[in-house]
């Protein structure tokens, strides 16, 4: 259960309640006890932590019980709450649960994941521990005591994932056998590290011998079974992209609204960054005359100039501390232009990625959770994997270049997802702390990456502003890659030019990204869309507002009303 004193801290605005939203609340705080006790890695996930001591039940059988109470709690909000009688903020709750309990039954029915995802069990088998020695604030022998149990329940979700997966698309189950050797690595070894313990006399070293037993005979299973009949279909074809994208957004926007905002998009900002690269030329190349000013020659311009800039790069074994030394200068100039008020104590913890974690993206964050915010935030930085060569470390680092690192972490941590977060776990609706939206989050991120250097931040360098037009125009074109790869017969070689030709990036990046558009479906999308939402609504504002709007005010009247749909938000921010 859901310790009452914190539910009153967390719920109770400072007017009082309309009984209706109260019920609505009440009929929440049900829901989300029902689900902790039975999807405990969601409980630790939030930072409720009564049920650390073991893992979900993943058999089809417990999957159609899932699917059932999405069902009758659909029924029974339908029935027991009257939306007329909610206040306006409590009729953007209802909306946001009815919107996830739909979309939850939509993507069961549609992307059955536990069937052709086998990546989805190893967050179970190795992620659920992972995060109970990273973010909880339990005694370090409580945590160590949860997760000795916890490992038990490794061979079950094995059990489960062979039962269950049946043609998975070849490339998921290639990423599942990748990560399935890093979750070996990480119980023979890694994990008496993350908890301090000692493997001669830790309650961890029998469980975890179990574990990696168990997870040998798995990859085993996903070698030599799995993969050879690994021939499902990664694209979801137009109409059902068209429709999950719907759900993702929750925006109000088709995907042929995105994709067409973004191809004009596109063409702006490669105008702009060939403005920036010419001012630069003198200094990367003063012996050579500029290209020839059409596109293929404004193309080669960007191109020779990003490629000189790269030379200011980390090495594998700098990579983390160059992230942790940005990070004051971040922040000091944010105070000083009174961004937005920080939060006070600072629990952003800067760490290297655990290798089973690596592969996937450059840096996350992982937010303190709602249950539990007192926990740190972590903000991951992947140097690459120890199987890459060293010609793809170089290029790595050429793309993740200091000055490209400076706007990774104003996304992650300053005052981007952090901060955001840290934020939104302030707002007293446990629906829009739990069920947040993950369009706001990325939107809040990329808008802030611009703005800062907008408000002075770098001194007008101009190797900064080029990088966070590179930055930006990715994520333009991620909501293109994202709809041609799963709506078109867009080809490898196709994707690979448009994210080297259009977006700059080194192949080794595009490959990358290609595999995460095969990986995920409308993900790609949320950044440009978010952040499109916040541009206007920014500018919207600031015309409203005139000599009145000051910035921070702005920031922190955006930020006050929690992670919603950005849909809300020109309602709610005048």
């Amino acid at each position: 259960m859901i310790p009452t004193l914190l539910l009153s801290m967390m719920l109770t605005p400072a007017a009082d309640v309309v009984p209706e939203d109260a019920k609505l609340a009440t009929m929440f705080r049900e829901y989300l006890d029902e689900e902790f006790r039975r999807h405990p890695m969601f409980a630790t996930q939030q930072g409720l932590h009564d049920y650390d001591d073991r893992l979900d039940d993943l058999s089809p059988e417990a999957r159609k019980a899932d699917d059932a109470k999405a069902t009758q709690t659909l029924a029974d909000l339908a029935a027991k709450i009257d939306a007329k009688k909610l206040s306006r903020a409590g009729q953007i709750d209802l909306e946001i649960w009815l919107h996830s309990l739909k979309y939850q039954l939509w993507q069961s029915e549609h992307e059955p994941r536990f069937e052709t995802d086998p990546r989805i069990y190893g967050e179970y088998i190795s992620d659920s521990v992972f995060m109970l020695f990273s973010q909880s604030t339990l005694p370090k022998a409580r945590n160590v005591a949860n997760a000795a149990k916890r490992i038990t329940y490794v061979p079950k979700i094995v059990a489960a994932a062979k039962a269950s997966l049946k043609n998975p698309p070849r490339i998921l189950t290639e990423v599942a056998i990748k990560r399935t050797a890093g979750a070996i690595a990480f119980y023979e070894k890694e994990i008496f590290a993350q908890s301090g313990e000692t493997p001669a006399t830790s309650e961890l070293t029998t469980p975890c011998r179990e574990a990696v037993r168990s997870l040998v005979e798995y990859k085993k299973f996903l070698e030599t079974e799995l993969l050879p009949r690994s021939n499902g279909e990664w694209r979801l074809g137009k109409a059902l992209f068209a429709k999950k994208l719907e759900l993702e957004l929750n925006a109000g926007q088709t995907a042929d609204d995105v994709i067409r905002e973004a191809e004009v998009e596109a063409e702006r900002v490669e105008r702009e960054m060939y403005a920036v690269a010419k001012q630069l030329w003198h200094k990367t190349h003063a012996a050579l005359p500029v290209p020839a000013d059409d596109v293929a020659g404004r193309r080669q311009t960007i191109r020779m100039v990003l490629e000189e800039l790269s030379a200011n790069r980390s090495t594998p074994e700098t990579f983390v501390g160059d992230a942790r030394k940005s990070v004051e200068s971040i922040r000091t100039f944010i105070r000083k232009k009174q961004i937005l008020t920080l939060p006070n104590p600072d629990r952003c913890e800067i760490i290297e990625m655990p290798e089973f974690q690596r592969g996937f993206s450059a840096a996350y964050l992982n937010p303190a959770p709602t249950f539990d915010p007192k926990a740190s935030s972590l903000y991951a930085v992947a140097p690459p994997p120890a199987d890459w060569s060293a010609a793809r470390q170089t290029t790595f680092f050429k793309e993740y270049n200091r000055s490209m690192l400076q706007i990774l972490t104003i996304h992650e941590a300053y005052p981007g997802h952090y901060v955001q977060l840290e934020y939104g776990n302030r707002h007293p609706s446990l629906i829009r702390k739990v069920l947040y939206s993950g369009v706001f989050a990325e939107g809040w991120a990329v808008y802030t990456e611009q703005m800062m250097l907008d408000e002075g931040y770098g001194d007008g360098d101009l190797s900064l502003r080029l990088h966070q037009l590179k930055f930006y125009i990715r994520a333009v074109l991620n909501a293109i890659l994202d709809n041609k790869m799963h709506s078109t017969n867009m080809t490898d070689d196709e994707a690979l030019r448009l994210l080297v030709d259009r977006g700059f990036q080194t192949e080794a990046e595009a490959v990358g990204k290609i595999q995460r558009a095969k990986q995920s479906s409308c993900q790609l999308s949320t950044y440009f869309v978010g952040r499109t939402a916040f541009y206007r609504l920014r500018h919207s504002v600031q015309r409203s507002r005139g000599d009145a709007f000051h910035l921070g005010k702005y920031h922190e009247d955006t930020l006050s009303h929690g992670t919603l749909p950005v849909k809300y938000l020109a309602e709610l921010v005048k």
